[in-house]
């Protein structure tokens, strides 16, 4: 018997997974055996968490945009496209620009415009000085000047009208403006050229050109038997160097104090040897100057002239002369036998040191009015006022052949001229407090220096550079003098109370000198290299020699 399907109850029921129906004769449904449910343990329900109260919060509403309120039935102006129509609204033209909106936007049109203005004035060429400006602006129908306006004003104020011609296009006038202010500058330029001619250099007197010519004639010829003299030791086998370095530098380590005496009543500030080593000239506060019989030291003269005290004394290395510096601002020409010559005026402010030339026909001074001087030896006429320091200059000294000339000052500089031409060819930099005296040496490239630094550099002219730096002593060094035969030691004197010598090869220490009671103001060498002369603040004159040279003398004196 057929079963009609869509009339018999629904034979499908929920059939758990992996399990399948099995039909029947009677179409009765399978149940599936009841499952017992799960036992589930009690739960304790957790307390509740004490809240404290809390107050309520007050309802914000959120801000309503309301547009502008149309004024005078104009219609708003629509930022976007959105949607209105089913508001019935109009989508474009909603909105307009408030006053304020208005305002706002004028204001910022005009800062943009004035930003640009000033940036076109700021590529503008403006002149700097006040009377250019006065002219342009004269040129340009605008006033010179305002009452109250300063310079930068009034440029500040020419840059604008200028920058507005230009935005307004008015550049014609502008450039025309500029034309004849050039035009004008370049006529008054050409009629001051014609006027006067300025020279490039400092014109000096015929006596100096003359003086020049004589010195450079006089320094080829040294410079020629100097270098003859070198390469002849040189190339002589006989001649041994080392050995007579080493000779000198015995002899120079075996000097003792032969003599002490007193030189005047005031500290003694100079000395310097005659050029035959007979006669010893000394000078000290007092303004008066001594002259001394050698070897005995025994005083002959002296020369009595300056009003002021006597900073310096030295001898002419040609004739029997010697020269005296002071703080009267002059110097003074001296006979050996005491007798005044010459006095050479012209300096601003008080002299330091003096020099004589090689040749003995000039002479050199220095001065704290920044300046040094030449000096004609014959007409007493200032030949040359050389500056060139920045501060006031102490020390000088003439080189061997005449040719060059180094000039050194409070300024820690040393100069080194060209007496040919008249330049300065080395500025020697390297100490670091005032530098006080200079020496050549003899063999023609070496300087040695010595200032308030302590230390005595030498420097190579060859090499333009400092060779060597001595610690020399514990206080200032006063002067600094080479042997002048050869140049094989080195001499310097101190505020520590003690001379030294130092050798002229390797400039390693020597002897040192001790005895004084104060500074040691000066030190000298004789032309012989036999006898070393120091003078001092403690008014005494210390003559110093080599042993054997001290036996000699006894003989003599003994006979």
């Amino acid at each position: 018997m057929e079963v009609d399907d869509d009339n018999s109850p629904s034979t499908s029921a929920a059939v758990p997974d992996g399990e399948t129906m099995v039909p029947t004769a009677n179409s009765t449904p399978v149940q599936p055996p009841a499952v017992p449910p799960a036992v589930v343990p009690p739960t304790i329900a957790p307390l509740p968490a004490v809240v404290p109260p809390i107050a309520p919060i007050p309802a914000v509403r959120p801000p309503v945009f309301k547009p502008p309120v149309p004024q005078n039935g104009e219609v708003k102006a629509v930022d976007s496209d959105s949607d209105h129509e089913d508001d019935g609204r109009a989508t474009a033209g909603e909105y307009e620009i408030s006053e304020e909106s208005r305002l706002v936007r004028e204001r910022q049109e005009k800062a943009m415009q004035e930003l640009l203005m000033k940036r076109r004035a700021a590529a503008l060429a403006v002149p700097t000085n006040d009377m250019a400006v006065r002219t342009r602006l004269r040129r340009l129908g605008e006033p010179i000047t305002l009452f109250g306006e300063r310079e930068m004003e009034r440029r500040e104020r020419l840059r604008m009208i200028m920058a507005k011609l230009d935005s307004e296009g008015q550049l014609e006038k502008l450039m025309k403006a500029h034309e004849e202010e050039e035009g004008a500058i370049s006529a008054k330029a050409e009629d001051i050229e014609e006027d006067i001619e300025y020279p490039f250099y400092t014109e000096g007197p015929k006596e100096l050109l003359d003086a020049r010519i004589d010195i450079a004639k006089y320094s080829i010829v040294k410079a020629a038997a100097r270098l003859q003299r070198a390469r002849r030791k040189r190339d002589d086998p006989d001649e041994d160097m080392d050995a007579e370095i080493d000779w000198a530098l015995r002899q120079a380590g075996n000097l003792v104090l032969d003599c002490s005496e007193i030189g005047d009543d005031r500290p003694l500030s100079g000395c310097s040897f005659s050029r035959d080593g007979k006669l010893l000239a000394t000078c000290s506060l007092s303004g008066v100057a001594k002259l001394w019989s050698m070897p005995r030291v025994s005083k002959v003269s002296a020369l009595k002239g300056h009003t002021e005290r006597a900073t310096d004394v030295t001898f002419s290395p040609v004739h029997d002369l010697l020269a005296t510096a002071s703080a009267d601002r002059t110097a003074k020409l001296w006979s050996s036998d005491g007798s005044l010559l010459k006095t050479f005026g012209g300096h601003l402010d008080r002299l330091a040191r003096i020099a004589f030339h090689p040749s003995g026909k000039y002479l050199g001074t220095t001065s704290f009015d920044k300046t040094w001087r030449l000096w004609d030896i014959d007409t007493g006429m200032e030949l040359l006022l050389q500056e060139g320091h920045s501060r006031s200059v102490y020390g000088i000294a003439f080189h061997q052949d005449g040719s060059l000339v180094a000039s050194c000052g409070l300024d820690a500089l040393a100069r080194v001229w060209d007496l040919r031409t008249g330049r300065s060819i080395l500025a020697l930099e390297g100490h670091v407090k005032p530098v006080l005296g200079a020496s050549f040496s003899p063999n023609g490239y070496h300087l040695a220096t010595g200032g308030e630094d302590n230390t005595c550099r030498i420097w190579d002219l060859r090499k333009k550079k400092s060779l060597y730096i001595i610690p020399a002593h514990s206080n200032l060094i006063s002067q600094v003098k080479f042997e002048p035969q050869e140049g094989y030691y080195l001499v310097t004197s101190s505020y520590d109370m003690t001379a030294k010598v130092w050798s002229g090869r390797d400039f390693k220490p020597v002897k040192s000198l001790p005895g004084h009671e104060a500074k040691v103001t000066a030190s000298d060498i004789s032309a012989d290299g036999r006898y070393i002369v120091t003078v001092s603040h403690d008014r005494t004159i210390k003559l110093w020699t080599a042993g054997n040279i001290e036996q000699e003398n006894y003989m003599d004196w003994t006979e």
